[in-house]
């Protein structure tokens, strides 16, 4: 899959809708995978994350479905009956669903496609930072950790630590991740 390229799961017991799904998400700017059963949809989505998840209401299991699977980095669509959109709607808001009342038209559905995207990229953006922050939460966590052993084992100060972690890293090439964890192993003093 290329960047230009979004992955959709499409999970309808409705062979007439998936039929007009599958003609709407082509390539190359989609890659779409199309099941009709739901417990088979659970199984690939533990396999493999999709961009965009779009799930048939089909009389509650699609429902099931798509609240099973909201922790995922996947944008959920649920297609919804019009007749029971308000209620749907309000369960799984919270779950970060999107509801699509249905039937709909091809222009509205490939709007809710296009802002699904965008929501997707987002996405992306988000767990991209969420990442490089908890890896700097960990590297400061290593670091303090060296910084307590020093201050209990060689009556440093926390800023003679500091300092010496500093240093010793930079005299040695290392990074400081690297030497905390040489101190925390008891290869340093």
């Amino acid at each position: 899959m290329t960047a230009d390229t979004h992955s959709v799961l499409v999970v309808t017991k409705d062979s007439k809708l998936s039929a007009m799904i599958g003609a709407l998400l082509t390539p190359p700017l989609f890659e779409a995978r199309i099941v009709n059963d739901f417990n088979e949809a659970r199984r690939i989505t533990s396999e493999r994350v999709y961009n965009i998840i779009l799930s048939d209401y089909s009389d509650g299991d699609g429902l099931d479905f798509a609240t099973d699977i909201s922790e995922s980095l996947s944008t959920i669509l649920l297609l919804t009956p019009q007749t029971l959109y308000e209620e749907v709607s309000y369960r799984v808001e919270g779950y970060g669903i999107i509801t699509v009342p249905t039937p709909f038209d091809q222009f509205n559905f490939y709007s809710t496609i296009k802002t699904a995207i965008a929501v997707q990229y987002k996405v992306q953006i988000l767990q991209s930072q969420t990442t490089k922050l908890k890896v700097k939460m960990e590297e400061i966590r290593l670091v303090n950790r060296a910084k307590m052993l020093l201050m209990q084992n060689e009556k440093m100060t926390e800023e003679e630590a500091h300092h010496f972690i500093e240093k010793e890293a930079m005299n040695r090439g290392l990074k400081k991740t690297a030497l905390a964890e040489e101190i925390i192993q008891g290869k340093v003093r």
